[in-house]
This record gives C-alpha cells, structure tokens and sequence, in this order.
C-alpha cells in the first residue's frame, strides 16, 4: 500500500506542477530543397510570450516581397522539401481554415503578415487560440510564412477553405521552448512538506 500511494503522490506532483512554457522562439530559415544538409540561410525570428490566456506573438523576417503574407503554425517539426513537410495547418479540432477572429478556424490561422518591401518586415500580434501548452500547443510544431496573401476563407478557390489559398511556402522554423515559468521547484517541495506527515504514517503499514 505504502508503495502505491507514493507512485500516486509522485505522479500527481509531477502531473500537476510541472514546469510550463511561457516563452517560446522559431528561428526562421528560407524554404529549402537540401534541408537539413548544406548550408542554411536564415531569414528571421518569431517570439511568442505567454500574457495571461493571450500569446503575444511578434517577430523580424528579412526578404519579403511587398504585400500580405500568410503566416501559420504548421502540423509538424519538419522544416525539408522546401518546408513542405510541415504538413500541413496545426487543426486538433478539425475546423476550415478562416482568419484569426473567426470562430470556426484552424489553431493554427493566425492571418497575415505585411512586408512594405524594406529589408526587414517586423510584426507583432495577439492570440488567444493558440498556447504554449494544453490541447492547443504549439510547442514543437513549426510556423511557416508563405509567398502569397492569405485569403483568411473568403476566397473562391479550391483551397481557400484549407490554405487560404496562400501560395508556395517562402520560410520556416520549428517552434520551441526559450523559458520556462519555476513553478516546478517550487510548489513539489511545498506539496511533499504537506504530506510528509501521511507518508510517515502509511510507512507502519
């Protein structure tokens, strides 16, 4: 009994403590064909930091043609055969594609970007669908920029529903953790104080 129950203690302080990300960074690299082999050209970074039940999102891409660009987390960690590999949008719900304040969208639509054809585009957004952990997690995932316009499901063509009708993939970055929230050194310790007490009792037996 005495060793069931610390399995039990042990999984639910872990289980319930656990350390949780609350920054999270993509380094951005051009679409390639040789990935991961030869030399890479990096293109940018995207940053996503936790704000409550928001995620601000803001980062720099270098290289955009001027106009709209869609920009999206992708399924997989898988950056080769020119980003397609990503699979492709981040949908654990199944729902069409649509723009980032629609109800019914992918997890992963977080809309556009916009390059006013200077070296550098810099952007920064909310979101509060998309998260660092829970069901909506896009930790480990990637975020790809495309080369055309998002059309948020509002267009006419066969993949508007889908894609956006976004065009070919430009760049593309796996999304991992850069911080972490201490919580996990923390509040086990103070857990295991609380139950100390229990523990020596159920030794007896």
């Amino acid at each position: 009994m005495f060793k069931a129950f610390v399995f039990i203690f042990c999984a639910f302080i872990g289980g319930n403590y656990a350390a949780k990300a609350i920054k999270a960074r993509a380094y951005v690299f051009r679409a390639s064909e040789n990935w991961p082999s030869g030399p890479q050209e990096s293109v940018g970074v995207v940053d996503f930091n936790q704000n409550g039940d928001t995620i601000l999102v803001n980062g720099t891409i270098f290289g955009l043609t001027p106009g709209k660009h869609g920009f999206h987390v992708h399924q997989f960690a898988d950056l080769s055969n020119n980003c397609l590999n990503a699979g492709g949008h981040f949908n654990p719900h199944g729902k069409q594609h649509g723009a980032p304040t629609d109800d019914d969208r992918h997890v992963g639509d977080l809309g556009n970007i916009e390059a006013s054809g200077v070296p550098a585009t810099t952007f920064q957004m909310a979101d509060k669908i998309i998260a660092l952990s829970g069901e909506n997690n896009i930790i480990g995932r990637a975020i790809v920029i495309h080369q055309g316009e998002d059309d948020l499901g509002r267009g006419n063509q066969p993949d508007s529903k889908t894609t956006g009708h976004a065009g070919a993939r430009y760049a593309c970055g796996v999304i991992g953790i850069q911080e972490e929230s201490d919580s996990s050194a923390t509040m086990p310790s103070f857990a295991l104080i609380l139950f100390l007490p229990f523990i020596n009792y159920l030794r007896q037996y």
